[in-house]
């Protein structure tokens, strides 16, 4: 099948973990992925990972926020 593009926003946390394999196996099967996440986040995108494009967006919480909320 031919490849698409595909936009994925991961949601906090764990649920990275799980769609980090899925979204990588499409980028190798040809589809376009960018990954939207915020600047401050937890597993989320990592940059150095080539099969796909990582973006951030400016966000208001620290990290440290983001912690204390757990």
């Amino acid at each position: 099948s031919e490849g698409g593009k595909l936009l994925v926003v991961p949601m906090v946390g764990s649920h990275w973990l799980s769609m980090k394999e899925v979204v990588q196996k499409l980028a190798e099967r040809g589809h376009e992925v960018v990954v939207l996440k915020p600047e401050v986040s937890w597993h989320t995108g990592d940059k150095d990972d080539h099969a796909y494009t990582v973006k951030t967006y400016p966000v208001s919480t620290k990290l440290e926020e983001l912690d204390n909320s757990m």
